[in-house]
């Protein structure tokens, strides 16, 4: 079993408070609130930038051999 290196009671990762059993890993219902629009809207979406694949970069038809 991994042990946990940090001491104390967990915070809450939108304000920093104290979690609660009943919202947990969030301090209140606000807080979980905040995290699922946050879900929801894309705010935790990462950047993505598309790469040319090397089929498209020759203009050869891959279904041909």
């Amino acid at each position: 079993m991994v042990k946990d290196t940090k001491s104390g009671p967990r915070r809450c990762p939108i304000c920093g408070k104290p979690t609660t059993p009943a919202f947990a890993p969030f301090c209140s219902k606000r807080c979980a609130d905040v995290d699922l629009n946050r879900w929801l809207s894309g705010g935790y979406a990462i950047p993505a930038s598309e790469e040319d694949t090397p089929d498209e970069e020759d203009g050869s038809d891959p279904t041909v051999h």
